[in-house]
């Protein structure tokens, strides 16, 4: 491989192909032509002898190769921002972008620490990406994004994975359910109640679906919805009960009850989550320290480690 042949632009170009999967949609982003695109898809192939990409479910895929060249483009391209952003520190103080992806739940957490966050690093743009679990692991895996925030993180060996925050799941209830006021129920008292659950992936529902395998308990309703506020709704309608992030509580405004069941909250913890094989940006470095410094001011103590290292 000649790597004099490659340029920055084919690296940004095939970059974008992978992420939108498809060479049309890159060349509207890129504000390229089609043919365009696909010749500079084509040069990068014969610089490397090997093909990129191959079609899979209408959508364009990175090959074994193709994956390989991904990251070393991802690494480049982001180690030249992260110089582009040193450089205009020297002249116009702290500088710098952040991209972070989240799950559902966590959008009720991540704001509470970047509101402060951003009060101390005013010229640090941030860009918030919020989806379901399966969304925020595809960005994750095609290292879109600086840092991640999961409830049930992916695991691997490039995975460094953090918990930040405690995340206890609450059973709740309507409030005039009769099952409210009652002491350390028993939760087969509970099993042929309609419970509201998130969709297949969701962590919530994997930690609910474990704890009640470790049981030995199987429900005889449920009904699936796919998301917390629509959950809150429906609980405090009557339709059913649920598990749910006791951070999704606090944002809520439905008259529900937290049961007092035995097994009850759930422990579960936010992760604050990296790519160990991609260097962490000078933003999101800042990010990390200033979670480990001041996330007492951003969070209520109820939900804090005992020790906190990111």
């Amino acid at each position: 491989m000649d790597v004099r042949q490659l340029s920055f632009r084919l690296l940004q170009v095939y970059i974008r192909v992978v992420q939108l999967g498809s060479i049309s949609a890159a060349a509207r982003a890129l504000h390229l032509t089609q043919p365009t695109v696909s010749l500079q898809l084509k040069k990068l192939s014969e610089v490397l002898n090997e093909p990129l990409l191959h079609s899979h479910a209408g959508s364009l895929q990175p090959t074994a190769a193709g994956q390989a060249l991904y990251q070393a483009a991802c690494d480049v391209l982001s180690r030249f921002d992260d110089l582009a952003g040193e450089i205009s520190e020297l002249h116009a103080g702290r500088r710098g972008s952040l991209s972070i992806a989240v799950v559902n739940t966590a959008q009720y957490l991540m704001p509470r620490i970047l509101a402060p966050f951003y009060r101390r690093f005013p010229q640090i743009e941030v860009t918030l990406h919020i989806g379901n679990r399966a969304h925020i692991l595809s960005r994750f895996e095609q290292q879109q994004d600086d840092i991640y925030l999961f409830s049930h993180p992916p695991g691997g060996e490039h995975v460094l994975a953090t918990p930040i925050v405690k995340n206890p799941l609450q059973l709740i209830a309507p409030s005039e359910h009769w099952a409210v006021g009652q002491r350390q129920l028993d939760f087969t008292r509970l099993k042929q109640e309609r419970f509201l659950l998130r969709e297949p992936g969701s962590a919530t529902r994997m930690m609910f679906e474990a704890w009640l395998s470790s049981q030995g308990i199987q429900l005889s309703h449920s009904m699936q919805i796919e998301s917390n506020e629509a959950i809150r709704l429906s609980v405090a309608a009557g339709l059913g009960l649920s598990v749910i992030s006791g951070h999704t509580l606090l944002e809520g405004r439905e008259k529900l009850a937290v049961l007092d069941v035995a097994g009850f909250p759930l422990n579960s913890h936010w992760y604050l989550v990296r790519n160990a094989d991609k260097r962490l940006s000078y933003a999101a470095q800042s990010l990390t320290q200033f979670i480990a410094a001041h996330l007492p001011e951003c969070i209520e103590p109820d939900w804090l480690l005992d020790k906190l290292k990111v």
